[in-house]
């Protein structure tokens, strides 16, 4: 019995129906604190190439999804050995980033 399986994780026909029922699953794929370090590095790149993108020049926009995903990515396929759920769960996915980070910045959560 692994440490995720006290989740339950819906069937492949089956999908969440609402972010509050998809965040324990998307912490459960966050369990490796490494993991939440790259999500949380990125997101924070993601923020300032936004802001750089709307103050200073259009290409940090460009730059922002390869800042936010190629941390998460090392995140989950070098420490958490799991698929990123942002193939499966896109938009609740990219809000699972912004809420853990969120939760990081404002000590609600370990980083």
């Amino acid at each position: 019995m692994s440490s995720h399986d006290h989740i339950r994780q819906p069937q492949s026909a089956e999908r969440y129906r609402s972010f509050g029922a998809f965040y324990p699953f998307y912490l459960s794929e966050h369990a490796d604190r490494t993991s939440r370090r790259l999500h949380v590095v990125g997101t924070t790149l993601v923020i300032a190439a936004l802001a750089c993108g709307a103050l200073i020049d259009w290409r940090f926009f460009v730059a922002a999804p390869f800042l936010g995903y190629g941390f998460a990515w090392v995140g989950h396929f070098v420490f958490e050995k799991n698929r990123p759920a942002t193939f499966k769960y896109p938009f609740y996915s990219l809000a699972g980033d912004f809420r853990l980070w969120f939760e990081v910045v404002t000590g609600k959560r370990a980083f």
